[in-house]
């Protein structure tokens, strides 16, 4: 009869009493796991990254790690979160990684976000679309990279594992913070935009902070994102830059936690300043205190259900025609000479080049407190800027360098600037290009689509 009585007090309270209780206990009705595996090599491997290196990578200065998160809610939807200190994540890799997770755990392919921190003194990982532009690999470095991809695609399937077998009851939040390392590097001069400082660009110093607890308060867990490539130092010594010592800093700071960096729209945003390593230490330290500075509030409770949708949108390219490719084949630049080789192949064997590229486009939507956007290449800061305004006031927390790194994605803004950004880093990769006009209302409106699916009840 108390039982019964106890029951019923609570349906009442939750149908006449204060809704923010019910749902505070909502927040409380998840389960999460966590998991940490090194992916530094082995052996001395060509480095990501910088075009003007000359030879291979000559040891290690901080290991690099792949991180798993796997958060659960109450009707058992799992959503996997894995971050990288690797340069990029290539299309075959996220496919094989995918097809292997649905396999073993039934989990959802949509619910798996695979994001790098783009840290540029990382192992080139095997990408047709660049290696044989960009990287001039003898067989044995070749090999190393084969062999590279297979031992990267095995840990990230066992890292996964590791945090499905660590699920248990959690509380997740959210809060945010700002941090200022991050400055935009387009700086328009006579000579059009150069990779330069450029205070009165845009930027976005927001630091997303998700947060992970177990049902008694004990920290477990901190997913934390920022807009900035990771470029301070281009050391011949494997690191994972500013993102790599801030995760550092902070599990030091709370012991048994684990620190997880998600890697935002940060393709036209560089650190400053750069050129050491001591300042890839300060950035790592400023960015931690950033995130210290998120854990302090009262966070937001994240409540369920946990939705997620992927969707490949078709994003075209310029046309570049035969005559013009033949033509590029004779240039002194070495790049642009590989990549008309590249694409004269490409037309010989197919009989034709790409018109476009299959685009991801992802959304994680944590009830109604958190929508989490992920998208493929090397986003600029305006997509950030316009989702989080178009999509806002609920909490938008846009993340770039996910599930499929294949070039930058300029907005129309920097497409129509041209510059690195804005189409002269083609010449780095096998695609055709630059994209055509309007790549950004694709991205935009393909993102708004999902997330108006996502809220709806």
């Amino acid at each position: 009869m108390q039982s019964t009585c106890l029951t019923m007090a609570v349906l009442i309270s939750c149908i006449a009493g204060p809704l923010t209780a019910c749902a505070a206990d909502d927040a409380l009705d998840w389960k999460a796991g966590v998991a940490t595996v090194s992916i530094t090599p082995s052996q001395p491997m060509w480095m990501a990254g910088y075009a003007s290196r000359t030879k291979p990578s000559d040891g290690v200065l901080s290991e690099l790690h792949a991180k798993a998160l796997v958060v659960e809610d109450s009707a058992g939807t799992r959503a996997v979160i894995v971050t990288t200190d690797l340069i990029g994540i290539p299309r075959p890799l996220r496919q094989q990684v995918a097809s292997a997770i649905e396999t073993r755990h039934k989990l959802n392919p949509a619910g798996l976000l695979l994001n790098c921190s783009h840290t540029h003194c990382s192992p080139v990982v095997r990408d047709d679309l660049e290696m044989s532009v960009m990287y001039p690999l003898d067989a044995e470095q070749r090999q190393r990279v084969e062999a590279y991809f297979v031992e990267l695609r095995d840990k990230l399937m066992g890292v996964i594992d590791l945090a499905i077998e660590d699920l248990k009851p959690a509380k997740l939040s959210y809060s945010h913070a700002r941090c200022s390392v991050a400055m935009n590097r387009r700086l328009p001069t006579k000579d059009g935009f150069q990779n330069s400082p450029y205070p009165d660009g845009p930027v976005d110093h927001d630091v997303p902070v998700l947060r992970v607890e177990s049902p008694e308060g004990k920290l477990r867990a901190i997913a934390f994102g920022y807009a900035c490539h990771n470029t301070t130092t281009a050391l011949m010594q494997f690191n994972a830059d500013y993102a790599g010592f801030a995760q550092t800093e902070l599990e030091k700071a709370h012991p048994g936690a684990t620190a997880l960096f998600v890697m935002g729209c940060g393709g036209d945003q560089n650190p400053y300043p750069r050129g050491q390593i001591d300042w890839a230490i300060t950035h790592g330290k400023t960015l931690s205190t950033a995130v210290e500075a998120a854990l302090l509030p009262q966070p937001k409770p994240l409540r369920g259900p946990l939705k997620f949708e992927l969707k490949e949108i078709d994003l075209p390219f310029e046309q570049m025609t035969h005559d013009e490719l033949t033509a590029r084949r004779n240039s002194n630049d070495l790049f642009v000479k590989r990549r008309a080789e590249a694409l004269l192949a490409e037309h010989d064997k197919h009989g034709k080049i790409r018109e476009s590229y299959p685009y991801p486009v992802q959304v994680l939507q944590f009830g109604g407190d958190l929508t989490m956007v992920t998208l493929g290449g090397e986003v600029v800061i305006d997509y950030a800027l316009r989702l989080k305004r178009d999509l806002g006031p609920t909490p938008v927390w846009v993340a770039g360098y996910s599930n499929d790194v294949m070039a930058y994605i300029p907005s129309e803004r920097v497409l129509k600037e041209g510059g690195y950004e804005g189409g002269g880093a083609m010449n780095f990769t096998n695609l055709p290009g630059p994209w055509r006009a309007g790549v950004e209302d694709l991205i935009i409106n393909a993102t708004r689509d999902i997330v108006v699916r996502l809220r709806s009840p």
